[in-house]
């Protein structure tokens, strides 16, 4: 769709925390990667329709930010629950049994096979491959907190202490 005077007003209302952000870097392209993740931390994802925007702000093809979203493991394409649950799967927590706890984790948020998202957006379970905490193992990071030496019912209660804090 190319804006027109009765639409701009619309999409500027839609997306004014976008525009904020691209001000903020001054509408330069250089500052795509910045700029992506700015938006990231807005939305908790980069939602189709906001980075066709920050092209066309940009004065970038949508391919081009598509690229680079795609391109670092960084950027999430598909919305985030309000908690980010991170098991590690590196080597010392795999040994330790990290894949307990994924199983285990998976079971209680009641995730769909190939989901990582509960439905109601409150959590996220992601595998990485490390996360640095080798010591700790098997470590889990819940948004910014760092958990080492989880065990299957250890993380049931970082679960079951979210939910009570979220009132669920």
């Amino acid at each position: 769709m190319v804006p027109t005077e009765t639409t701009v007003p619309q999409i500027a209302r839609q997306f004014t925390s976008v525009l904020r952000i691209i001000e903020q870097f001054g509408y330069n392209k250089n500052n795509l990667v910045p700029i992506l993740q700015a938006v990231q931390e807005e939305y908790r994802y980069l939602p189709q329709e906001v980075m066709t925007f920050v092209a066309t702000a940009l004065d970038i093809s949508p391919a081009r930010v598509f690229g680079v979203a795609s391109f670092y493991s960084h950027f999430a394409l598909e919305p985030k629950g309000k908690y980010v649950i991170k098991v590690c799967d590196g080597t010392a927590c795999h040994v330790k049994g990290s894949q307990e706890l994924v199983d285990t984790l998976q079971e209680r948020l009641k995730l769909p096979k190939g989901k990582k998202t509960t439905p109601d957006m409150l959590f996220t379970l992601e595998t990485v491959s490390c996360l640095g905490a080798c010591g700790l193992a098997p470590a889990v990071v819940i948004n910014e907190d760092v958990h080492g030496q989880v065990t299957p019912a250890g993380a049931i209660a970082l679960i079951d202490n979210i939910c009570a804090e979220e009132g669920r």
